[in-house]
């Protein structure tokens, strides 16, 4: 509950101060941190005749991944945990009896996350995911009626985990964000490892039996840091920005249409199609060619606008032709966010800037 509170108050003190974060785009990697609490697990011993449940201590936990963002918010991520644990004691109700050893749960688990927008400069996000754990279990030690009883070994379970947390992207460093996560991870399988008693009696004896752990559950907290790949560096201020957009001036017979976007979109609105339907109209007339040229705002990367640029440019170019345009009279441009129609900074959602420019020359 805590860590909930604090992910939402960070988030909300931070959507005042600094512009939309973008979501990542192409692969990353990522590593993380912290500490976590193995639940209490229930157990029971053949060979000592006893059952109950097991405690134990907090120790430090690892996380470590490899994943691959679409642009969209959704990321599929590969993660290898490393999460260790002390035993503590043993509690079969009429008696508890204390133990020592250390407990640890490793293994691949294969996530799927979404990063949500927000108006902020971090990314809460969400993921669940599936995977194989291994538990590893040495040196417990309980004193009983028939000797010490003592195991040592490392089997593995199925096992799923759901997460939520919060990344915080580096201005200084692009495609660098550090992290805040809540993680629970629950295998599936019991689990089952022979003990014996101490003096040379082997396991499967007489004097050995079978430990069994009932299903394991951990929940941790990790720090981290996230670093995305093949990351763009920002584009440099201009030395000079003129007051006016510039562009060519068009021709004294040439006639300009502007179609309009969502944020993020290229896919047509109602409106734009009519304005589109009109050009084709128009160009029926004394015209050789169509120009039709893409553009963005700044609110993303200079690679990521330069791609929705053209792909604005060619979603206008696909209803020309179905309008009755030939694909032979339309030649398209993309240009990001230069040429900006109403000039902003960096970072900035300006929807005079989402267009495409259609020319009739």
């Amino acid at each position: 509950m805590k860590l909930r509170l604090a992910l939402a108050a960070a988030t909300c003190l931070a959507l005042p101060f600094a512009a939309h974060a973008q979501p990542i785009t192409g692969p990353y990697v990522n590593l993380e941190g912290g500490t976590g609490i193995l639940f209490p697990i229930s157990y029971s011993d053949s060979l000592a005749g006893t059952s109950g449940k097991l405690l134990y201590k907090s120790s430090y936990n690892f996380l470590f991944g490899a994943g691959y963002g679409f642009g969209n918010g959704f990321r599929v991520e590969i993660d290898g945990d490393d999460l260790h644990f002390t035993d503590s004691k043993a509690d079969s109700g009429s008696f508890q009896t204390r133990v020592r050893g250390p407990h640890t749960i490793f293994g691949p688990m294969l996530n799927v996350a979404y990063d949500i927008p927000v108006e902020a400069p971090v990314f809460p996000y969400v993921g669940a995911g599936g995977g194989y754990q291994f538990v590893q279990a040495s040196t417990f030690h309980q004193t009983t009626s028939v000797g010490t009883l003592a195991y040592s070994d490392t089997k593995g379970s199925p096992a799923f985990d759901v997460f939520a947390g919060v990344a915080f992207p580096i201005d200084a460093v692009p495609g660098l964000s550090v992290s805040l996560e809540d993680r629970y991870t629950m295998l599936f399988d019991n689990i089952n490892q022979e003990d014996s008693v101490t003096g040379g009696y082997p396991k499967g004896s007489p004097y050995g039996g079978t430990i069994s752990f009932q299903k394991q559950s951990v929940d941790s907290v990790f720090v981290g840091i996230r670093y995305a790949l093949f990351t763009a560096p920002p584009a440099p201020p201009p030395v000079a920005p003129p007051a006016q957009p510039v562009m060519a001036p068009p021709a004294p017979s040439a006639r300009t249409y502007l179609v309009f976007f969502d944020w993020d979109k290229y896919n047509l609105t109602p409106r734009a199609t009519q304005i589109i339907a009109q050009a084709a109209a128009d160009s029926k007339t004394n015209t050789t060619v169509l120009d039709v040229s893409g553009y963005t705002d700044t609110s993303g990367t200079p690679t990521y606008n330069q791609g929705l640029s053209l792909r604005r440019a060619k979603a206008v170019e696909g209803q020309l032709v179905a309008d009755g345009v030939p694909a032979s009279e339309i030649s398209i441009h993309a240009y990001g966010e230069t040429h900006l129609l109403v000039p902003t900074g960096p970072g900035v959602r300006e929807p005079q800037n989402r267009r495409v420019e259609i020319v009739l020359k």
